[in-house]
């Protein structure tokens, strides 16, 4: 069954990139992302979530995919809409030879720093692969050698490579169902739709409301910098 309706969207997709190939409307999937950089066979991609959020973790993932995998849709999830980035969870976790989620909590944010934050929840999801990996491609420009694996980073990696963009969708996906979850403790923040990143409404939410076991206190919460009852 998923291989005739994966048959049937490339048909569909090939049709729309030739037809409109002038105005670019589906230039981001009509664009196929490479399936290997090292020429390892068990090559693991991995991304993070939540980096710039003023709440929440860090959420990364790793994934390595066989060699044959390909998606007409999967893409730097930053670019795909929620309905489509919940798609594909799915089957990259039914597809993937591994991979792993982790959780880098709002506490160790703020003591070792987002960027850390980042690296180490790339560290962490690569650990828990049940397969190891041969090699590593890093989505962006910062990583730390992990054990005695080579590793590459590559600036927007996760537009270039499926197993990077598989580790961009886990990541968001989890993520989001996480901040989902406790948005239902504090729904006066919205994190159901802003996901704890610092948009207008979620200011306002603080402004009004303070901060919550949740934010990050080593966060410029608001623009002003008003003393918080943290």
């Amino acid at each position: 069954m998923f291989l005739q309706i994966y048959f049937e969207v490339s048909i569909k997709m090939s049709f729309l990139c030739k037809q409109d190939s002038k105005k670019k409307k589906f230039s981001f999937l009509c664009k196929m992302l490479a399936s290997n950089y090292s020429g390892f066979s068990l090559e693991a991609g991995t991304d993070e979530a939540g980096r710039g959020c003023l709440s929440g973790p860090v959420v990364a993932a790793a994934v390595i995919l066989p060699k044959n995998f390909s998606h007409p849709f999967l893409n730097d999830s930053k670019q795909l809409s929620e309905k489509k980035r919940e798609e594909l969870r799915p089957i990259i976790e039914e597809n993937a030879i591994a991979f792993g989620v982790s959780f880098v909590w709002q506490e160790e944010v703020d003591e070792i720093n987002v960027l850390q934050a980042s690296i180490t929840g790339m560290h962490r999801s690569i650990e828990m692969l049940k397969t190891t990996p041969e090699f590593i491609i890093v989505d962006g420009n910062k990583f730390r050698d992990f054990k005695d694996i080579p590793h590459e980073t590559i600036v927007k990696g996760d537009a270039k490579y499926l197993s990077i963009a598989a580790a961009s969708v886990l990541a968001k996906t989890y993520r989001d169902e996480y901040m989902a979850k406790i948005h239902l403790e504090f729904p006066m923040y919205n994190w159901a739709k802003n996901k704890g990143y610092p948009t207008k409404e979620h200011r306002n939410g603080i402004r009004e409301f303070g901060a919550t076991k949740y934010h990050r206190k080593t966060f410029k919460l608001l623009p002003e910098q008003i003393k918080l009852d943290l």
